[in-house]
């Protein structure tokens, strides 16, 4: 897919250091274009919303940050360790979004299968349906946390 110039001049802020340590894009060697269309597809074919698996990723990160760096089981079955560093880290849309530097660990202890996500995931997730390029640190496979946290289509 043609990536317009605006995208790929936030394609090259997503390059490890300039906006934080290691690269959105990891290892994959698509554009951002094909990076959204190709989740695009996979959440359309999972027959979900970003919103409705963004408002589960909330749920769990908001029931973590109740209890920093402690585990705490949501809902019977899941088991949630929220963690927060100093700092905050830019979107790389340019979008003036800070986010705080938090990961949230989410274990279904069911499945046992685990799925870990940032705040900038769930903002670049919500906002801008990005979910970061295969062999990026902080990549949401939108298979695996729809699967994991048990997303429930709500249309």
């Amino acid at each position: 897919m043609r990536q317009n110039p605006k995208l790929q001049g936030i394609q090259m802020t997503m390059q490890a250091g300039v906006l934080a340590p290691y690269q959105f894009l990891g290892d994959d060697t698509r554009n951002i274009a094909d990076i959204i269309h190709a989740d695009n597809l996979t959440v359309t074919q999972l027959e979900t919303t970003h919103a409705t698996i963004v408002a589960r990723m909330k749920y769990f990160a908001q029931s973590g940050k109740k209890s920093i760096g402690h585990e705490v089981v949501v809902d019977e079955c899941y088991r949630v360790v929220a963690e927060e560093h100093k700092g905050s880290v830019p979107c790389p849309f340019a979008d003036n979004y800070q986010a705080r530097k938090s990961v949230i660990h989410v274990t279904n202890l069911v499945l046992q299968r685990s799925v870990y996500y940032t705040d900038l995931n769930i903002h670049m997730i919500e906002e801008h349906q990005f979910y970061e390029g295969i062999g990026a640190p902080y990549r949401v496979d939108p298979r695996d946390v729809v699967e994991i946290l048990n997303v429930r289509n709500n249309k």
